[in-house]
């Protein structure tokens, strides 16, 4: 039997335990002390294993390390998956320290560390925005003087849009980097290139994409944390350049950055001045705010089932095929709510293909084979949402588990 050990301090990742447990796996969850209690699924889970909420970090790695070798002692295990961005590098570090197979630290530094993806991005020969590591007085200088404002302030090892401040001067420009103290590493300035920003979601197996998912964000991870906005994204047309476009430059970041066999979420900017395409960061995990769900709705494909059959047929050796898609339009949109327990009801068009039920939030999944009607659809949600149910919460300066 094969034992597979899955890494996620979020509230995340169950079909992929449940396609794992059906395929005949021993199933370990590695997670938050806070989260032993939520209705992840059981019958899919042989053993629980948690930390506390406050030793989430790199510091704390090497005692997570230790803690898997005395589980090791008795219990074997052949397989770790991360299931989400800010536990890529812990899985990597058990992965090389124990000589388990799949991505080692070398790798998962390209789908974690911002600076690592542009510099591999740009050595490939991928578009990417000018930027500038944080190492050299000089290079900041050279960065300042040569590239034209705003600029981004960006962490290296945050996900999506958190921590990041957008700078309009050289003297604010240097205000922050001076703040930042011995912290100043583990960061990154990059040209903000104003555009349309898409998403890949893609399944790759023995490095070649056997799937993938286009959409535009409406309103961008940037704009929603930094703006107090409404989150909100759609599929696109098959058929379109600019889907053929982007399936092109996934497939080449994968093929730079040495994706074996994962799920990823890709996203690009579509420059606004000159219709360019840059590639913005990547991730090798599902994309979040339900992106999944929407997927499914669109394609047919869960992501998450795939990404479990995926490992396993890499871990057997064995050939591995996507299930048959299909395509229709869909939308999804996201947003905080006022209430602790919003009233939808309201909302009751026959093209919601999902509802979302979780505490303080309102969001749906809108499928048509209309885009116009989705389109429409998508801006009358947004604006009732805004108006009747919307609520925010200041940006945090860290991620919350």
């Amino acid at each position: 039997m094969v034992t597979v050990l899955c890494v996620t301090f979020y509230f995340k990742g169950q079909d992929f335990l449940k396609a794992a447990k059906a395929n005949g796996c021993r199933v370990f969850l590695l997670t938050h002390e806070s989260h032993k209690h939520k209705a992840w699924p059981w019958e899919a889970i042989d053993e629980i294993f948690t930390m506390p909420d406050d030793r989430n970090d790199a510091s704390n790695t090497e005692n997570m390390v230790k803690g898997l070798a005395w589980l090791m002692r008795e219990k074997s295990v052949d397989m770790i998956v991360a299931l989400d961005d800010f536990d890529v590098e812990k899985a990597a570090a058990f992965r090389e320290e124990f000589r388990i197979p799949g991505m080692g630290q070398t790798t998962a530094r390209y789908f974690r560390d911002k600076l690592a993806m542009r510099m591999r991005a740009a050595d490939a020969g991928i578009p990417v925005p000018a930027f500038t590591s944080l190492f050299h007085n000089d290079a900041i200088h050279r960065f300042a003087d040569t590239i034209p404002t705003p600029w981004l302030l960006k962490p290296r090892s945050e996900a999506s849009a958190m921590g990041i401040r957008k700078i309009h001067s050289k003297d604010e420009l240097w205000h922050h980097v001076n703040g930042l103290g011995d912290r100043r590493h583990a960061f990154l300035v990059e040209q903000f290139r104003p555009g349309d920003v898409y998403h890949v979601d893609a399944l790759t197996y023995e490095s070649e994409v056997r799937f993938h998912s286009v959409a535009k964000y409406m309103a961008t991870p940037f704009d929603v944390m930094h703006g107090a906005g409404i989150f909100r994204t759609m599929t696109c047309d098959p058929k379109t350049e600019e889907h053929d476009t982007l399936t092109r430059l996934n497939a080449e970041v994968m093929k730079a950055f040495g994706m074996r066999h994962s799920a990823s979420h890709t996203e690009f900017i579509r420059c606004h001045d000159d219709g360019s395409y840059v590639f913005l960061e990547t991730s090798s995990r599902v994309g979040g705010a339900h992106i999944n769900e929407m997927v499914e709705v669109s394609t047919g494909i869960n992501l998450w089932s795939e990404w479990a059959h995926i490992e396993l047929a890499a871990y057997h050796k064995q050939a591995y095929k996507v299930p048959k898609s299909t395509y229709a339009p869909a939308g999804l949109v996201i947003s905080l709510s006022r209430f602790e327990k919003p009233d939808t009801t309201p909302f009751n068009d026959p093209e919601i293909a999902w509802r979302m039920d979780e505490p303080s939030h309102v969001g749906f999944i809108l499928k048509s084979k209309d885009r116009e009607r989705l389109l429409s659809l998508m801006d009358g949600y947004a604006e009732r949402i805004r108006r009747d149910y919307h609520g925010s919460a200041p940006v945090p300066d860290k991620p919350s588990h």
